[in-house]
């Protein structure tokens, strides 16, 4: 065995010791909270957070990059398989409107097992071909053709804004955008259909910031801290004027991410300590945003009139700190309920069978050129969570979203659960080979930080949220770069390669 395998052997035991370590503490804790937890179901979840909490302890100990999608995946995968599930029985918060088992606890616990099986198959499939020995000694690199990039972007970000404009004349003003967007009944119709609209007109702050990384990068006096505090700031502004207003938090928050990922590959690297207070930050924006979400400025306005104005805003609008934990950042209840729903003897569910990913392939396809577009995941929920044929388009639908694991059960069944963890594993690979392959200053490397992000979207939401993602959020920005770029072949050696090209 090499050196460099003895190394890395040694790193993993140590990290698996600490990760070890880490989750027993944590379920003493627990334990000491409540006698609900001496139950069979904490060691499958026990067993996924010590395996998944490898990597998370080895991105705190800096063993991997800041924006390595694998030390990003086990921080959010840690509370997502072990801290998500504990917290639903320490808070007794489960899923609503269903008829839910007589003890969610050993549906937590098989959903676990499955998890953990699941957890291996990732770290196989993500380990394949990821060390940099196995590429070719050359390597294609990007590079911003400056004239070319200059001209497209400006007429991009005009682009952008003018169809932003359009969208809030379309509205009748912002304050009447707003409001449809909060309108629990109305706001979902009323933006039906705009999806390629705004992949366009929501792309302004991404393309924004595009532009001042690349300038910045030439510029000292554009790198220094209270320059790239103000220019966050900014971008945040822009951010929530450019589709935030709409009261989506993921969009915002993942935006966020990106931004402050292209300043820590082109221009200074960030710390863990400004991403730890930039995480406390975010989580508080998130829980604010939620009474934003639900109410639009009214709501907002209601939440800092009182605490018990927020308490009761929070029960009525279900967007608390614990939805924001559980629901946002998790799904052990709706996959522990539909591992019960479909396991129990007298289940009329029948598996889908692909059905939820064949209608995920067709939702960019505007109505008017497939207007009998195959019927989405709604219904096949829908039967799932209240038995066949309980879905009625407009009236009676579940609108849940079930993450990877929950999809694969609906189409397939339980068993199919640690399989679809390859797709996780190939994914988190595959970002992760870019991030060994492309040079820092390849312009490829400005979408590192949205691909990472990418890798966490494929655990929590299903295959038409990830379709929706990458070309919502990624496809304009993308075409922006590949018609900005011109390729250029080195040798991976020579990793240096002159700014000014």
């Amino acid at each position: 065995m090499s050196q460099a395998s003895v190394r890395s052997k040694a790193i993993t035991i140590d990290s698996s010791v600490i990760s070890l370590s880490t989750c027993t503490l944590v379920l003493l804790g627990f334990l000491q909270t409540s006698d609900q937890f001496i139950h069979w179901f904490i060691i499958p979840i026990a067993l996924s957070g010590i395996l998944i909490g490898i990597d998370a302890v080895d991105w705190f100990r800096g063993r991997l990059g800041i924006f390595d999608p694998v030390g990003i995946f086990g921080v959010l995968g840690f509370h997502f398989f072990f801290i998500a599930p504990l917290l639903h029985v320490s808070l007794d918060l489960w899923l609503v409107y269903v008829t839910p088992p007589p003890d969610w606890r050993p549906w937590l616990g098989e959903m676990a097992a499955l998890n953990f099986l699941g957890l291996w198959i990732y770290r196989l499939v993500r380990n394949m071909g990821v060390s940099p020995q196995c590429y070719s000694p050359q390597t294609v690199i990007w590079k911003f053709n400056r004239h070319r990039f200059s001209l497209l972007l400006t007429g991009a970000l005009i682009i952008s804004a003018l169809l932003q404009v359009l969208v809030y004349i379309k509205f009748g003003g912002i304050v009447s955008y707003i409001e449809t967007a909060a309108d629990a009944n109305f706001g979902a119709e009323a933006f039906s259909g705009m999806g390629p609209l705004f992949m366009f007109s929501e792309s302004f702050p991404i393309l924004a910031m595009i532009r001042f990384v690349a300038y910045a990068q030439k510029k000292q006096s554009w790198q220094t801290v209270s320059v790239l505090v103000t220019v966050l700031i900014l971008f945040i502004i822009l951010r929530l004027f450019f589709g935030g207003l709409r009261g989506s938090r993921s969009n915002t928050i993942w935006a966020i991410f990106w931004a402050v990922g292209m300043i820590h590959f082109w221009i200074r690297p960030i710390s863990k300590k400004a991403i730890a207070l930039g995480l406390a930050g975010l989580v508080l924006f998130m829980y604010i945003y939620g009474f934003f979400k639900s109410g639009g400025l009214e709501g907002l306005k209601t939440a800092f009139e009182s605490q018990d104005a927020r308490v009761n805003m929070e029960q009525t609008s279900g967007r608390s700190w614990k939805s924001l934990l559980l629901q946002d950042l998790g799904r052990s209840d709706i996959q522990a309920f539909l591992l019960y729903r479909l396991t129990k003897p007298d289940s009329d569910y029948e598996y889908a069978l692909g059905r939820t990913y064949w209608a995920a392939t067709t939702t960019l396809i505007p109505g008017a050129i497939f207007p009998n577009r195959p019927l989405s995941k709604s219904k096949e929920g829908t039967d799932a969570q209240y038995g066949m044929n309980s879905y009625t388009p407009g009236k009676f639908e579940s609108s849940k979203v079930y993450g990877l694991a929950g999809e694969a059960m609906l189409n397939f069944g339980p068993l199919a659960i640690p399989l679809s963890f390859i797709v996780l594993g190939f994914v988190v690979g595959y970002v992760r080979r870019c991030s060994f392959t492309w040079h820092p200053l390849d312009t490829r490397s400005l979408l590192l930080p949205f691909l990472a992000n990418f890798c966490f979207v494929v655990l929590v939401s299903d295959l038409d949220n990830d379709i929706f993602f990458l070309f919502k959020q990624g496809a304009f920005p993308f075409f922006i770069i590949l018609l900005s770029s011109k390729s250029y072949v080195y040798p991976l050696a020579g990793r240096q390669i002159a700014r000014d090209t």
